[in-house]
């Protein structure tokens, strides 16, 4: 506890020091722009929309005319597929991470007993792919495929590898050891063991980790779109360059609305399961 109050002292201080303890200038009436600027979400255009309106030129001359409400649900259709994608990347992405990172966890796990050079190089690649965030991984994979969702499915599975990885291996190494020497005492090979013994005391726990992480990636994967990812990501990415703050809010709500259903599904999944 001392040593971390110290360091919070350390980080403070040095904030001051270099003169970047402010929170710029006049922070309070930005707050109040900006909460104004979101409180008008797009979606609404959708039924109160100006259906002829104007684009004058400083002359007075119009330039084009434009149906608020038309232009809203088109892009409303638009931020429907957007989240389709975002659910495609977070899904696979967690499959994919459970896939790699299970036998990384088994082999790093010190129960299991494996040999100390696999689990030495499992703990090291389960330790790198949690150290290296989603984005740097993603804007590295999308110099390699391109863009696109494939692009942000392999960041996600790699870095969320890492976590689930060693999830996984702290619930093995909190298992009751008894009736796996028992399954063991029987001559049963090692994949008997995980089959009969290892397997079902771990499913709980693997289940309620899976879950954890796949609520997480979804939010994670919504900034993958801002590097070419696709998904809600670069729809907030475009809304924010072009200054579009209702956009921005109706996105915005569809992200929170997005991570609340999954909590509810994941404790409903839990509640029935576990």
């Amino acid at each position: 506890m001392a040593a971390y109050s110290l360091l919070v002292v350390l980080c403070v201080g040095s904030l001051i020091h270099a003169g970047d303890f402010s929170f710029g200038r006049n922070p309070w009436r930005n707050l109040v722009t900006t909460a104004g600027e979101l409180s008008q979400p797009s979606f609404l255009n959708l039924w109160f929309g100006d259906q002829h309106l104007e684009y004058k030129s400083d002359d007075g001359r119009v330039l084009r005319v434009e149906d608020q409400r038309a232009v809203e649900a088109r892009f409303l259709k638009g931020l429907g597929v957007a989240v389709w994608t975002t659910l495609k990347i977070a899904t696979l992405g967690s499959l994919l991470a459970a896939l790699l990172g299970a036998p990384l966890g088994f082999l790093s796990a010190r129960n299991m007993h494996a040999p100390k050079p696999l689990s030495w190089i499992a703990r090291g690649i389960l330790d790198i792919a949690r150290s290296i965030h989603s984005l740097v991984f993603g804007l590295l994979i999308v110099g390699i495929v391109g863009l696109g969702p494939m692009a942000g499915i392999l960041a996600i599975a790699l870095h969320s590898m890492g976590t689930w990885g060693k999830l996984y291996a702290e619930s093995i190494e909190t298992l009751d050891m008894r009736p796996i020497e028992a399954v063991r005492a029987t001559g049963a090979s090692p994949a008997q063991v995980f089959l009969f013994a290892v397997w079902p005391a771990l499913l709980p726990n693997f289940l309620s980790n899976h879950l954890y992480i796949w609520e997480y990636n979804i939010r994670d994967s919504t900034v993958l779109g801002l590097i070419g990812a696709g998904g809600l990501g670069l729809l907030v990415s475009e809304a924010v360059s072009l200054f579009q703050w209702g956009r921005l809010a109706t996105i915005l709500m569809v992200i929170v609305l997005l991570v609340v259903a999954f909590d509810a599904l994941s404790r409903k999944i839990r509640a029935a399961v576990l």
